[in-house]
């Protein structure tokens, strides 16, 4: 069983960095393709990113696009996700998510997703 313990958030001002981490165990993290979602209050749950099994990133959310930056350490079983140049609306709990053999968009998609980690907050203060 697939267990994900997330780390690494905070409250930083804007135009801040952080990296979360999300580290894997009790199953083989090479064999899943991970992803990044967050949820800010009142709104449902988003896609960030994701990365596939083999290194290879399918996407990012529109958003991050050019600050974001997703990772993963097979040896360490841990994925990252390096967030730079952060902003206000950035705020949110945000979760890592596993699952094996995700094809063509599925990766954006959390109900595709039967692992999750814990959330860890971000704030972004203006």
């Amino acid at each position: 069983q697939m267990q994900l313990v997330v780390s690494g958030g905070g409250l930083v001002q804007s135009g801040d960095s952080l990296r979360l981490s999300c580290e894997a165990s009790g199953s083989s993290f090479s064999d899943y393709d991970m992803g990044w979602f967050r949820q800010a209050p009142g709104k449902e749950r988003e896609f960030v990113a994701a990365i596939r099994r083999n290194g290879r990133v399918p996407g990012y959310a529109d958003s991050v696009k050019g600050r974001f930056t997703v990772s993963r350490d097979n040896a360490k079983a841990t994925m990252y996700l390096q967030m730079n140049n952060l902003k206000p609306e950035d705020t949110a709990v945000y979760s890592c998510a596993a699952a094996i053999n995700l094809i063509m968009f599925e990766y954006l998609n959390s109900r595709k997703y039967p692992y999750w980690g814990q959330g860890t907050q971000v704030t972004v203060s203006s």
